[in-house]
C-alpha cells in the first residue's frame, strides 16, 4: 500500500487521537492498563512510519486534562508506563532521528515523569528528521485560556492594544507555536468527536476516523489514512474551480 502513496503530497503535520485502549483490553478480558501497555507498539510503528515517509511533525494525544478524572489506579499506571516507555524507546527515537517535544500542563505530571520527559527531550534535541510531540495533561480549551492570559498580561504592561490582536498573535501564544497546523487528524476506535484536541489548530484539518482500536493500529493503517488524505480536495473556503486554477 505504501507504493501507492504520492510522496510529493504528504501532510507536513499529522496529529493522532489515540483511542480505544480500554475497549481493546476489555475485549481480551484484561485490565485497561493492559491496553495502554499494548499501545506502545502502535506509537512506535506510527512514529517510524511517519519518519520513513518524510512527515515532518507528528503529534500524539497521549493524556488529556480530563483524563485526570479517571480511576487513580489507571492514572498511576499510565504515569508509570510513560516513564518506562520514555526510557525504553529513546533508542528508537535516536535511530530514526526523531526530536521529542511535549505540550500541555506539564507541571501537573508526577516529578518522575517530568524528569524522564525532560531528559528524553534533551537527548533528542539535535535530531532533525521529524518532531514527535506528546500532548500530556493537555486540552484545547486549557491551551486557549493560557494564550488569552498571555495577551492580558501584555495589555496590563501597556504592551498591547485591542487593535493589535490578530490571529497570528493568538497562534503565537499557543503551545504549538512554531509548529505548522496539522493537515491530517487521525482518530482511532470510530468515535466521532474531537475530544478537546488542538481546537484552534484544526480549523482546516482533514479528519480521518477509523474503527481500528489504537493497539491494533499499524503502518498499513497509517498508509490508508494518508491515501484518504491524498484523495481529498482541500479548498480552504474556496470553490473547486478556484483551487484547480
Amino acid at each position: 500500500m505504501r507504493e501507492n502513496l504520492d510522496l510529493n503530497n504528504l501532510p507536513r503535520h499529522v496529529a493522532v487521537i489515540m483511542d480505544g485502549n480500554g475497549r481493546w483490553a476489555k475485549k481480551k478480558g484484561a485490565e485497561r492498563i493492559f491496553g495502554h501497555q499494548s499501545a506502545i507498539k502502535s506509537v512506535k510503528d506510527v512514529t517510524e512510519g511517519c519518519a520513513e515517509l518524510g512527515v515532518e511533525y507528528l503529534t500524539l494525544y497521549a493524556f488529556s486534562t480530563e483524563n485526570w478524572k479517571r480511576p487513580k489506579l489507571e492514572v498511576d499506571g499510565l504515569m508509570r508506563l510513560l516513564v518506562s516507555s520514555l526510557r525504553k524507546e529513546l533508542d528508537t527515537l535516536q535511530k530514526n532521528e526523531v526530536k521529542l517535544s511535549a505540550i500541555g500542563d506539564l507541571q501537573n505530571l508526577p516529578r518522575a515523569c517530568q524528569k524522564e520527559l525532560k531528559e528524553a527531550m534533551e537527548n533528542t534535541r539535535h535530531n532533525n528528521r521529524m518532531q514527535l510531540t506528546l500532548a500530556l495533561s493537555y486540552s484545547g480549551r486549557w491551551e486557549l485560556v493560557q494564550a488569552v492570559k498571555k495577551l492580558i498580561a501584555k495589555a496590563k504592561q501597556g504592551l498591547l492594544e485591542e487593535s493589535d490582536i490578530t490571529e497570528q498573535m493568538i497562534a503565537e501564544g499557543l503551545e504549538t507555536n512554531g509548529i505548522p497546523d496539522p493537515e491530517l487528524l487521525i482518530r482511532t476506535s470510530g468515535e466521532m468527536r474531537i475530544s478537546n484536541f488542538l481546537l484552534w489548530q484544526i480549523a482546516y484539518t482533514e479528519l480521518y476516523i477509523t474503527e481500528v482500536l489504537w493497539p491494533d493500529f499499524r503502518k498499513e493503517h497509517l498508509y490508508q489514512a494518508l491515501m484518504a488524505y491524498q484523495s481529498r480536495e482541500r479548498r480552504f473556503g474556496k470553490i473547486s474551480e478556484q483551487v484547480n486554477s
